[in-house]
């Protein structure tokens, strides 16, 4: 095969051919150059004699084209060619299709990992200590800590990931290194948790901890996980009648770059809210915040010609796959959007290899979540549904930064982030 998967746009028949090669056994027949390739269909077995000048096959497609079929293909991509400088050809069998891997900078990825603690302290504090100061409460009592104080120890507690009495030691430390004004009690970081006024901080410190990364993404995904709460409900079973305690659960709505994970933006919503209108926010919401976006990929539930034109205002091509029921026309529903709609569904139809190799970009949102709850828990701890929402906000902040951090060390980018809060 002269060309390459990425030189090329793959056919239909080279797609069927890499499935036959990864999950059917190819065997050859006897010590012959002929193999048998079982049918997809499951209609029996086929010869192909894999000859790099004239390839022959039994199937009906070869004897009906007389060209190469998808047996044919298969068999190529089991047999890999090397040709020597002599010119002659040295044939290596294998019967496994590996996929494309990327190498991993070693040192780099060390140095990010046994410095992240301390860095990440670092960073929180630079987007920490320009948040500015609300008016002071009136009254008797123990002097309020200040606001940054206060994000900086409930983000680095959800960091830590340990009960709030071991977390007094990582306090202490941040004291003494100057990242606290004043050292907080540790049941006074589960306080700080329950102020709804960190809420909407926290949603502007995940988009300007993004800022480092608007030279490096172009490419987008958007999706939807949700994460599990201390918090039980009733629950009736319809057809008998039964009643059960089931966990209430939230749901978090971002969008992450392809390329390093970062989250650009972000939404918590109660656990069973549609995805579909929270696309628009969070495409204008990454806008906002400074990324040039080329693309944005997104599954089924986000299908509208509403995302569809959001994307497309922002300088995004949409990759949102249709449904089997979709049809061209939009049937004036949209309006002037009816054209967008037919337009992009002509091209999922006609280039659908195309349009899947740009669309499959969007399984690295599902790494993003994977990072996110494997490293900092997938259930939140939090009673009430104010600091629950606040304790995934710190999720995904403290993810990013561990992104900023690992990108410093193997990208070489500056850790700048913007002092407007």
């Amino acid at each position: 095969m002269s060309n390459t998967l990425n030189e090329r746009q793959i056919s239909d028949r080279e797609i069927k051919a890499l499935q036959i090669a990864a999950k059917t056994q190819l065997k050859r027949k006897g010590k012959s150059n002929v193999w048998i390739v079982p049918s997809q269909a499951g209609h029996g077995e086929y010869e192909v004699r894999p000859d790099p000048q004239a390839p022959r096959c039994t199937c009906p497609d070869y004897e009906f084209r007389n060209a190469r079929c998808k047996h044919i293909v298969a068999v190529e991509y089991v047999l890999m060619r090397e040709t020597t400088a002599d010119g002659q050809t040295v044939v290596t069998e294998t019967v496994k299709v590996t996929r494309k891997t990327y190498s991993q900078n070693w040192p780099a990825y060390n140095a990010a990992q046994t410095h992240e603690k301390s860095e990440i302290q670092a960073l929180l504090y630079e987007l920490c200590r320009n948040v500015p100061e609300p008016e002071k409460r009136k009254g008797r009592g123990r002097p309020q800590l200040p606001l940054s104080d206060m994000i900086f120890s409930s983000t680095y507690k959800i960091y830590s990931t340990v009960s709030g009495r071991r977390f007094a030691t990582d306090l202490r430390e941040a004291k003494q290194r100057g990242y606290l004004s004043r050292l907080p009690h540790y049941n006074s970081v589960f306080n700080y948790l329950e102020s709804e006024v960190l809420t909407p901080y926290l949603y502007e410190l995940i988009s300007l901890s993004a800022q480092p990364l608007t030279s490096i993404e172009e490419d987008f995904a958007v999706d939807s996980s949700g994460f599990s709460t201390g918090q039980f409900m009733r629950w009736l079973d319809v057809k008998y009648g039964t009643k059960e305690d089931r966990r209430q659960w939230l749901k978090l709505h971002l969008m992450c770059g392809v390329k390093t994970n970062i989250v650009t933006s972000v939404q918590v919503t109660d656990g069973y809210a549609h995805d579909y209108p929270y696309f628009k926010p969070l495409v204008e919401q990454t806008a906002k915040a400074g990324f040039q976006m080329k693309e944005i990929s997104a599954d089924k539930g986000y299908l509208g010609a509403t995302n569809m034109l959001a994307s497309l205002q922002k300088g995004a091509i949409p990759y949102i796959p249709f449904k089997s029921n979709s049809v061209p026309d939009s049937r004036g529903s949209y309006g002037p959007k009816s054209e967008l709609w037919s337009r992009m569904y002509h091209f999922y139809a006609l280039n659908r290899a195309e349009f899947l190799q740009h669309y499959h970009q969007r399984s690295n949102i599902e790494t993003t979540f994977h990072m996110i709850k494997s490293k900092f828990g997938q259930r939140l701890q939090s009673r009430t549904l104010t600091a629950q929402i606040n304790e995934a906000l710190c999720k995904v902040l403290c993810h990013n930064l561990c992104v900023v951090i690992q990108s410093v060390h193997e990208l070489g980018i500056e850790a700048e982030f913007s002092t407007a809060v």
